[in-house]
Parts: C-alpha cells; structure tokens; sequence
C-alpha cells in the first residue's frame, strides 16, 4: 500500500474512495465556529478543490471556538487564513477564496453546478435560504447547519431532514420558509438541546467594540450574540464533514455500477 498521508485514510476509505475525493469539488459558505472545521476535516480527508465564502475577520472573540482564530491571526481575512491553513495541511487541495457576504444579490457570483457539494455553515437565514434554493435548482447536494450558539451539550447534535427536526429556533424558521420555497428536503445538523439563555452579548460590544478595524460587519450589526464554546461548533462542523464525506464516495461508487 502507497504510504503518504492518506494512508491511514484509504484503510477505511479503499484507494477508490481517496480518489473520488480528490476529484470532488465542495463550496463552503461560512468559515466560523462551524465551517471552519468542515473546511479543516475535508482539506485532512483529501478533497481535491474547497470554495471559501466569508468576509469576515477574525476577530478575539472567535478564538475561543474558531479554528482558524489566534492571536496571530486577529484582524486577517478568515478566507485569507483558511486558504493558508488547507494548503500547509493539503498542498494538493485547490482552495479558491471568496471574500464575500453571501446574499440573493451575489448569487450569480457562483456557479453552483460546478460544485460537487455545498455546505451551508452561514447564520443570516436569507443567505441560508438562497444557498439552499440555488443548490436545488441545479440538483447540487447541500447541507445545512442549523443553531450552533447558546449550546453546552454537543452530544445532543443530529443529523436529520429538516422536517424532521424539533427544538431548535432555526430550524423552525427554516421549515417555514423551505415549504414556502417548495423545498421538498433538506439534510441538515442541529441540536436538541434547548438553547441556554444568556445575557445579549451585542450590549457589550456597544460599549466597547473589539471587531478588527475595516471589518464590512461588526457586532453591532447583529440582532443578538450568542454565547459559544470550543466544543459544540467544532462538533457540528466535523459531522457535517463526515456526511459530506461518505456521500461524494456514495455518490461515485454510485457512478462507476
């Protein structure tokens, strides 16, 4: 068996499954708390290309949740970090950058035909929407990541359809507006655990705001903070990982009958 450093990876995968992941192409929008770490599990499990959508950032707060968050990286842009991060873990992966709020207006900035997968790890509910709608319409898998804040237990995190899910205040949202939408299914990742109430994180950055200067966004932008940890997002963001996974190899396998 070739060794190098996706030995370990065609035990479980076979040499078949290695390459269709060389050969697959994923988009991830957002690469926070939860994308960050789709972005990082992919890059480790071989996947040949990787689009980065994020204007961010980083900011001091992210590093207590955001793998791409140091003291060394404050103030630079997550997608600039994150493209440097994939190419010192998989020199052999693509990573085309997008430097961009995702929105309906910039749609037509992507072609999502060209995408392989799309991982929704953004939490504005009209990006969120659209990313969805233009994946569906063009027959692109997507996945979506639902509340990741305000959570302590990231054991209580599922895989599930999205009219499948309970509990959660996105989800929720996202089952209304996807029926509105004609959305027939969604695959998605949320949590059953009620969210923890917490004091609006927003009423301190109005007193003394710490987001990079520059930023196109800030706190105060934002109709609340939730309150995060290290464990919760990074977990969501690895499982969504995992189905992005096992689906591209499913779906050549699929391909090859």
């Amino acid at each position: 068996m070739l060794l190098d450093q996706f030995s370990r990876t065609r035990l479980l995968l076979g040499d078949d499954g290695v390459e269709a992941l060389h050969g697959s192409r994923v988009c991830v929008f957002g690469v926070g708390g939860v994308g960050g770490y789709v972005v990082e599990a992919l890059a480790r499990c071989g996947v040949g290309a990787i689009d980065v959508v994020d204007d961010d950032k980083v900011c001091i707060t992210n590093i207590n949740r955001q793998v791409i968050a140091t003291w060394d990286t404050v103030g630079r842009y997550k997608v600039d970090v994150m493209a440097e991060r994939v190419a010192s873990i998989n020199p052999g992966c693509t990573v085309t950058k997008h430097c961009c709020f995702y929105l309906p207006q910039t749609r037509s900035e992507f072609d999502f035909a060209a995408y392989d997968y799309v991982v929704d790890a953004v939490d504005t509910v009209t990006a969120k929407l659209d990313i969805i709608v233009a994946a569906n319409e063009v027959g692109t898998p997507v996945i979506s990541c639902m509340g990741a804040g305000n959570k302590l237990d990231p054991t209580k995190l599922e895989v599930a359809d999205i009219y499948d899910t309970s509990v959660c205040r996105l989800a929720r949202v996202m089952r209304r507006e996807l029926r509105r939408r004609n959305i027939p299914a969604l695959k998605c990742v949320y949590s059953r655990e009620p969210s923890i109430e917490v004091p609006d994180g927003a009423a301190a950055c109005k007193k003394g705001c710490v987001c990079p200067p520059g930023s196109s966004r800030t706190c105060l932008d934002r109709r609340a903070v939730p309150g995060s940890v290290s464990f919760v997002p990074s977990a969501a963001g690895l499982i969504i990982a995992s189905e992005v996974v096992r689906d591209l190899i499913a779906s050549a396998a699929k391909a090859d009958e």
